[in-house]
Order: structure tokens, then sequence, then C-alpha cells
């Protein structure tokens, strides 16, 4: 396995699946049901769904990278959280651990949200994580101290 894939994250450490076929490594995804192939990326995403299930939220409150259409244009998100009757908690974005959390990363977040509607957003690049609050009436994001749904 590749170990450089598999960089320590600002996040608790938890155990994962992997397997190798072909000379790939892959992890197993609990939402999806199966191995997706590591990397950089795929490793913060899968961080971030270990975080969420270690702060009891339901399995089956979490949808991971399904497609949205932005102006016409097919998108994915990486992570959405739902409420009880189904309204989208939150949002999150995931980078690799090598992309830095620039103004673009925002933006894509915030254009994303204008089709989903979350009350709160997270962007993570496995190192540094930024949690807001959507504001809707005054069209205003508050950025939080800490995860928001604790």
């Amino acid at each position: 396995m590749k170990k450089n894939l598999l960089r320590k994250l600002n996040f608790p450490t938890v155990k994962f699946k992997f397997k190798i076929n072909d000379n790939k490594t892959y992890i197993f995804d609990e939402i999806r049901k199966k191995f997706i192939i590591l990397t950089p990326e795929e490793w913060v995403r899968q961080n971030v769904l270990k975080f969420l299930i270690n702060k009891n939220i339901p399995i089956n409150h979490i949808s991971i990278e399904k497609k949205i259409i932005i102006n016409r244009l097919n998108k994915r998100f990486d992570l959405i959280v739902f409420d009880r009757n189904g309204s989208v908690l939150l949002l999150v974005e995931c980078k690799s651990y090598n992309v830095k959390l620039e103004q673009k990363v925002f933006d894509q977040i915030v254009i994303y949200n204008k089709s989903i509607m979350a009350k709160y957003m997270m962007i993570t690049n496995g190192l540094d994580h930024y949690y807001f609050e959507i504001d809707n009436t005054n069209k205003k994001y508050k950025f939080l101290n800490n995860f928001p749904l604790t």
C-alpha cells in the first residue's frame, strides 16, 4: 500500500479497510458499500465520513458523491448530511491534502449550495477545516469555530 497516500490528517485516528488490486490501492466506503480507488482526495473524504459517523450522524443521513446540475453542467458534491426531515443540514467540500483552501474553493461550495440549500457548510483538505452557517435572510455566511452538528 502506498503510505504517502495515507498522510496523517487533522481528524481522529480510525480504522479503515483497504485492498490492493492490479497494483492499485482501494479503500472501503461505508456509504457506497464498495471499495473506491484511494486518491489523496478520497483519503480526505473517507476521513470526513468517519468523522461524521463518530459524531453520531446516522449513515442513512449521509450522501456521498452524487450528481447535481449547476448552470446546466453536471457536478458532484462530496458529502451531504440530511436532518430527520430530509432537509440538507450540511454540505461538505473535500479537497486533497495537497490543495490549499483558497477563495476558489469557497466560491465552489457557495455555488453548489445555491442548488443544495444546506444550513451549514464545511470545507476541508484534511489538514484545515472551515465551518460556516448560512444566513439566507441576509445572504451572509458566518464562520464558526467548531463543527456545527455536535
